[in-house]
């Protein structure tokens, strides 16, 4: 491991860790109205490309990283739909 595959570690992880406060708060307040729909679509889009790449390259903490970043935003975008359709 190279200190390029840590400094991608720890980056991705902290971009990971910024989507928990957002979802924690979605599911503690029930609210999404200020949650914009084509924001969290547009990440996972980018987000499922960037990982196409990846996978292509090899580039295993890349992977690692943004499958995390990819499900803690399919969280969100779940969370935005379930609450938007009145979910209790």
């Amino acid at each position: 491991m190279t200190i390029y595959d840590i400094l991608q570690l720890v980056g991705g992880m902290i971009l990971s860790i910024g989507s928990i406060p957002q979802i924690e708060q979605i599911v503690r307040t029930k609210s999404v109205k200020d949650i914009n729909l084509t924001s969290i679509i547009t990440l996972i889009l980018g987000m499922v490309l960037m990982q196409i790449y990846a996978v292509h390259a090899g580039l295993t903490m890349f992977i690692i990283t943004n499958t995390i970043s990819l499900l803690l935003a399919i969280v969100k975008l779940s969370l935005k739909i379930y609450y938007t359709k009145g979910g209790k």
